[in-house]
């Protein structure tokens, strides 16, 4: 961890910067080679084992945005996810996770799990005794994700690694929907921290990645799976992502402000049936959040009343863009039940709460003004037909 920056924005700009001792250019360089010497060499650098110097730099950058000792970079979130899970559990070993995780993981332990004789379990809620019924003499791992996707549900992140501690268990976050801005994870006691820099690392829905954070021996495990996998992410892209961190600080405060705006006006609408967003004092773990997060984050989800076409009112929306994936600088929304857990059954998204009806909006950082005239006017638009 690099710990001579204390600032969110000086980390994000200048953590694991790479000179360009040539030029004396002011951004980092970029290495596109494939191929290094290997001969009277400190060291041997290779694409696939995570050492190249883009992705050595950003690796030191995102260390320190979580306050960990290292991390590894990957093409993608469920890289990130799969390899930090599979690298620390085998068959035989029993994992407990979270009852409301994205739906890209739900489906990994579901359908995959079974094929390596890993059993697990799925808590009855989030809370910390739900987590502690679950643990069987086999168990290794716990596995929670707050806020989680797409209902904002909020897990006591010092309680479930204090638990995990307790009980000699390897304890892992989804910290996505948080990012380091609002939620340093390692600092509540948690051992290895995952997030898909897709989201708010990337920024501007243009790149693919996943990160995962730890000490400098729990990397050093899951490089040794992720060696063998192969989801290492291209240097151009982390030399993007890296590019897109340098302003994380500036956009992800912009969507902390302008979603408890949002979160407050569709609550006072006597058109919304429901919202769900931890900023708000209506929230039941409010109290919580403001504990444990800095900012209460860029994501909210929300339930038209009844009678309200929730696909009609996507349509009509004109400023914020119907479309998968979140957290970029532009407001998008959609239905979790065709795209996020549309992989799920309607049974394991009911046992989650999902209805098909719910809203999933990442906010981004247009006026709040603007993106409530938006919302007006298609739910004008829906309630006249």
């Amino acid at each position: 961890m690099d710990k001579k920056y204390k600032g969110i924005n000086t980390i994000c700009t200048h953590a694991g910067e790479l000179e360009d001792t040539k030029f004396k250019g002011a951004v980092s360089p970029l290495y596109m080679a494939t191929s290094y010497a290997f001969e009277e060499v400190e060291v041997k650098r290779y694409p696939r084992y995570f050492n190249t110097p883009n992705q050595v730099a950003l690796a030191k950058k995102m260390a320190a945005l979580e306050h960990g000792e290292a991390a590894l970079i990957f093409g993608s979130g469920m890289a990130a996810v799969s390899t930090a899970l599979l690298s620390h559990v085998q068959s035989g070993d029993h994992v407990v996770f979270q009852n409301t995780l994205y739906g890209g993981t739900s489906n990994l332990i579901t359908e995959e799990f079974d094929k390596f004789k890993i059993e697990y379990s799925f808590t009855k809620d989030a809370s910390p005794a739900a987590f502690e019924a679950e643990i069987r003499e086999n168990t290794k791992l716990v596995y929670i994700e707050t806020p989680s996707n797409p209902l904002l549900t909020i897990t006591d992140v010092s309680a479930v690694a204090q638990l995990a501690k307790k009980k000699g268990l390897v304890s892992m976050i989804d910290n996505t929907f948080a990012s380091p801005v609002n939620q340093n994870p390692i600092d509540l006691g948690i051992d290895i921290v995952i997030h898909s820099a897709t989201k708010y690392m990337g920024g501007h829905s243009d790149i693919l990645a996943g990160v995962v954070i730890s000490s400098e021996d729990k990397i050093n495990t899951v490089f040794q799976m992720a060696k063998n996998l192969g989801g290492n992410l291209s240097d151009y892209t982390v030399w993007l992502l890296e590019r897109s961190l340098k302003t994380m600080g500036l956009r992800v405060k912009a969507q902390n402000e302008n979603a408890q705006v949002l979160a407050e006006y569709l609550y006072a609408n006597n058109k919304v049936g429901k919202v769900y967003y931890p900023g708000l004092i209506s929230h039941p773990e409010h109290e919580l959040a403001k504990a444990q997060m800095k900012g209460f984050g860029g994501m909210l989800s929300f339930e038209l009343i009844e009678g309200l076409n929730a696909d009609e009112f996507q349509k009509k929306l004109q400023l914020i863009k119907s479309s998968m994936s979140l957290a970029g600088v532009e407001s998008t929304i959609l239905s979790p039940s065709k795209t996020s857990h549309g992989l799920l059954t309607p049974e394991e998204r009911a046992k989650q709460g999902i209805k098909d009806g719910l809203l999933r909006f990442s906010v981004g950082i247009e006026e709040p003004e603007d993106l409530i005239a938006d919302i007006e006017q298609a739910l004008k638009a829906i309630s006249e037909n």
